[in-house]
């Protein structure tokens, strides 16, 4: 077994983290969970959350995700996420970054409930023209 492990967080534009971390604390929809250097190869979907790991020297690392996925593969982990905030006060990230976070998705949640229902109505409206008229029903 291995005395540490590969870490990288990835955004779209960018690299925020890729370091060599000793230990690593992430939460996924079962909960919180950590991997250690040797840790079974698998991925899972990251809620939002803050991921915290230490260094090979033992110094503790955080930062925040908006979800995503992680994958631990041969030693190294990866996380891809749509946007990461770094930190060193565990309490601020926490505080700040997690509450803007989830502001956002319950915004991103409204609008996409609003847009299906300009689809659907949309669509009904096209229905309801392409539908033949009855004759004689008087409806």
């Amino acid at each position: 077994m291995t005395r540490s492990m590969t870490l990288r967080i990835m955004t779209p534009l960018a690299i925020v983290v890729d370091q060599p971390a000793g230990s690593l604390r992430a939460m996924d929809a079962s909960g919180s969970f950590g991997i250690l250097p040797g840790h079974a190869d698998f991925l899972t979907r990251l809620a939002v959350s803050v991921v915290s790991w230490t260094t090979p020297e033992g110094a503790s690392r955080f930062c925040a995700v908006r979800g995503g996925s992680l994958t631990m593969r041969a030693g190294h982990v990866a996380i891809a996420t749509r946007e990461a905030v770094t930190g060193d006060d565990l309490a601020t990230l926490d505080r700040e970054v997690l509450e803007r976070f989830h502001a956002e998705m319950d915004e991103e949640r409204v609008e996409h409930v609003e847009t299906t229902r300009l689809h659907l109505s949309a669509m009904r409206q096209m229905l309801a023209r392409l539908q033949p008229k009855s004759r004689g029903a008087g409806v």
